[in-house]
């Protein structure tokens, strides 16, 4: 639930903020609020459902700045998305790669008419392309957005290249981007957590292959960081400090949780969900140093086998 009212807490901190957050009661918009408000900041949710403060579309434009017209806030966060659920074909990400597009230059009209100095926008590691990139961990000085592989991945890819230029490039905003891993936690592992009790959930055996992963909770007081000390026109890999390839994710939900383990398949099996295969298929490691070292944000999670103990233990 967001929230618009001022509180004792605001009061005695000189460096609140007032937040304009897009997806605010999405799962990480919960998260990114409750952060915020722990940090003395106050936040007012933006977002087509009810629960917002704010009601908008951010891919109608007019509707939008109509919104937001005679308010004003210091900073602006995108973190909306359009997935309801895990995407498993091209087509689910369509919405949300609009998002990216249209929907993040809008917004940043909308940041600019409120008076905002900050502009923060959630990114994703896999704006580094999708494929095998070996074991060298990428920082933010390896390309971001190269040109995908095929027109679909080019799609997604094209969503994320221009929702950080935007971002990065916009005057008159101090634009920055977090490149999250694929997050896990309350109120996004729920789901998988129910697959797996039904033996929905089948995963290939990650020979090797990994991915990065953020805890929820992680993730939003990483952007509670860059709110106050992220550095104008700069990204930051987010991610915890223990890659694991999905059906090592899988494995340590099962166990915590008690929980029949994934039924281990082919690869080759889960080609017809391509997005999912695409991304159980690829071999991406990432760097958080630059965010440990000047957001003074690390995880409290090293890994999310830790991440999900602790998920476990707090029920």
């Amino acid at each position: 639930m967001t929230t618009n009212e001022s509180n004792e807490g605001n009061q005695g901190n000189e460096n609140s903020r007032s937040i304009l957050l897009a997806g605010a009661t999405g799962v990480l918009g919960r998260h990114i609020t409750q952060a915020l408000t722990d940090a003395g900041h106050k936040v007012t949710g933006l977002g087509r459902g009810p629960g917002n403060d704010v009601r908008a579309d951010l891919m109608d434009r007019d509707g939008l700045l109509r919104a937001v017209d005679g308010q004003h806030f210091d900073t602006v966060i995108h973190a909306a998305t359009a997935l309801r659920k895990a995407p498993l074909r091209h087509r689910d990400m369509h919405a949300t790669d609009a998002l990216r597009s249209q929907g993040t230059a809008h917004l940043i009209e909308a940041a600019r008419a409120t008076g905002a100095r900050r502009f923060l926008s959630e990114s994703m590691v896999f704006g580094y392309g999708y494929g095998d990139f070996g074991t060298r961990p990428l920082t933010e000085d390896d390309p971001f957005g190269p040109r995908g592989t095929t027109p679909a991945l080019e799609k997604h890819i094209e969503g994320m290249r221009t929702k950080e230029q935007l971002t990065l490039e916009a005057k008159d905003l101090e634009g920055i981007a977090l490149r999250f891993g694929l997050f896990y936690g309350p109120g996004g592992t729920e789901a998988l957590l129910s697959m797996l009790r039904r033996r929905q959930l089948p995963a290939p055996d990650d020979h090797g292959r990994v991915v990065p992963w953020v805890g929820l909770t992680d993730a939003a007081r990483a952007v509670a960081a860059a709110v106050e000390h992220g550095c104008p026109g700069q990204a930051y890999n987010i991610a915890d400090r223990t890659p694991l390839g999905f059906r090592a994710h899988l494995l340590c939900a099962a166990r915590e949780f008690g929980l029949p383990k994934p039924m281990a398949v082919p690869l080759w099996m889960v080609r017809p969900m391509v997005y999912a295969h695409t991304l159980m298929a690829g071999n991406l490691r990432v760097s958080s140093a630059k965010a440990e070292r000047e957001l003074g944000w690390t995880p409290v999670y090293a890994s999310s086998g830790d991440g999900l103990a602790a998920m476990r233990a707090a029920r």
